[in-house]
């Protein structure tokens, strides 16, 4: 538990109720997940509910309440990547790194989750590692890609 980060970002968000999104995303940002004892202590100091807490987390999608790896690697299979073959780029890179579906590698570096679209479909198929983004990825390029982190 670090009351440490959690003083800091909500001193940053001027203890507002209304900012707990931006809060969980900073707490994400630093911790690479959202650990329930800081959700815990942020709903309290707060004022809100921990439920509503843990529903705001639980309701999105780009948080979790479990550890990632350091990178986080998010193959879009919307329609237009995966109509371009974004599940095969999702299958190698698990088979790469021999891991699964938002595992962490045995090495912590990565975590691979599937997302639904990422809004670049001009580009697609596309991955995201932590806020970079590759367009028209192949097969063989997922290796060069993930030197870059390595």
């Amino acid at each position: 538990m670090n009351l440490e980060l959690i003083d800091e970002i909500m001193r940053e968000h001027n203890y507002n109720a209304s900012g707990v999104i931006s809060m969980l995303q900073d707490i994400q940002k630093k911790e690479k997940y959202l650990p329930h004892s800081e959700l815990r202590i942020l709903a309290e100091r707060i004022g809100v509910p921990t439920s509503r807490v843990y529903s705001l987390a639980t309701f999105y999608g780009s948080f979790s309440l479990k550890p990632r790896g350091r990178h986080l690697v998010s193959v879009c299979l919307g329609t237009a990547c995966h109509v371009k073959g974004g599940s095969l780029i999702m299958d190698k890179l698990l088979r790469d790194l021999d891991t699964a579906p938002g595992e962490i590698t045995d090495d912590g570096k990565f975590t691979v989750v599937p997302v639904r679209c990422v809004g670049c479909c001009g580009i697609a198929p596309v991955v995201v590692i932590d806020e970079d983004f590759y367009g028209k990825m192949t097969q063989r390029k997922t290796p060069r890609m993930l030197k870059r982190y390595g």
